[in-house]
């Protein structure tokens, strides 16, 4: 016996209408046709599935014992169908990834990207710079499906993200080279309380208070020479000497340039690059991306 779907799905109208015309209606095709494809269905089961008389029409106990048997079966075949949809979306897909700093780190980049396209040839990956004034890198508003970025993230959405740390820097100090502490090889942080920082905008409030290191100022205010929301703005503020500011030693080639040294500080935690996405985000491609970061980051 070989019952296409196509017969269960007329069955299943007609046994919901218990009317020919109203069900040929729903069908988009002519009662003439579905009466001709219900008797072709009873001939293959070998027994009637509706009673048609003066009264209208009804299931026999055959249909009767048909019916929830045609729904399971329908059901079954619309998600497989769904499934089928969903992974061709992600065989084709392109996966943004945002970041506000390069992710470079020693090839940590081009390292995931292997190891990711080996399991996904065919998925696109598109990398977009995002603005220092969203710590989310895009995922906030949806622009970008995956992002590195700095933790911590907002507290206030922090919980709609799941993230791995894939580098953990040391905290350097970023002051034009004419500055009196460019001459040490290290510096105690102590020693730059009282100096001017270059702040990250006040729309990204807990990693402006991070990279101005408040928890490790001991209750003293940080002094602001300037807000910057780029490299290049930070460079010309430092080479302006309108403030020093704490650089990640894997961003610290960015701004260790003509006028700009960097040095050693000693009294601040290290930063933490993260690559993050939404934790609601179950696609496949996303959690196969963040596996493949976390082996290569050393994380399984």
């Amino acid at each position: 016996m070989d019952v296409h779907g196509r017969e269960l799905r007329y069955f299943l109208t007609v046994a919901e209408e218990l009317h020919f015309t109203r069900a040929a209606e729903r069908l988009y095709v002519s009662q003439p046709a579905l009466s001709k494809q219900i008797r072709a269905l009873e001939r293959q089961l070998g027994a009637p599935l509706f009673v048609r008389d003066r009264s209208g029409v009804r299931l026999t106990e055959v249909g009767t014992a048909l019916l929830p048997h045609a729904r399971a079966v329908l059901a079954a075949w619309a998600g497989a169908e769904e499934a089928v949809r969903a992974a061709r979306a992600d065989a084709e897909a392109t996966l943004v990834i945002g970041m506000a700093t390069s992710p470079g780190r020693g090839g940590l980049l081009p390292a995931i990207r292997s190891r990711f396209t080996e399991a996904h040839p065919d998925v696109r990956l598109r990398l977009r710079q995002v603005g220092w004034d969203d710590a989310s890198a895009g995922l906030a508003d949806g622009s970008s499906d995956l992002a590195f970025v700095w933790l911590p993230l907002p507290g206030a959405v922090a919980a709609r993200y799941d993230w791995l740390v894939v580098a953990t820097e040391p905290r350097l100090a970023a002051l034009p080279a004419h500055h009196p502490l460019a001459a040490r090889d290290r510096i105690a942080f102590a020693d730059l309380l009282d100096e001017p920082f270059l702040a990250l905008p006040g729309t990204i409030p807990e990693l402006r208070d991070d990279w101005l290191a408040l928890d490790e100022r001991g209750g003293r205010p940080a002094r602001i020479g300037a807000e910057i929301g780029s490299s290049d703005e930070t460079y010309e503020a430092l080479v302006g000497g309108l403030g020093i500011c704490l650089v990640a030693a894997g961003n610290a080639p960015l701004l260790a340039r003509d006028g700009v040294v960097t040095r050693p500080v000693d009294g601040v935690s290290p930063s933490r690059f993260a690559l993050a996405w939404r934790a609601d985000d179950h696609r496949p491609v996303v959690r196969d991306y963040a596996r493949a970061a976390a082996a290569v980051a050393g994380h399984v």
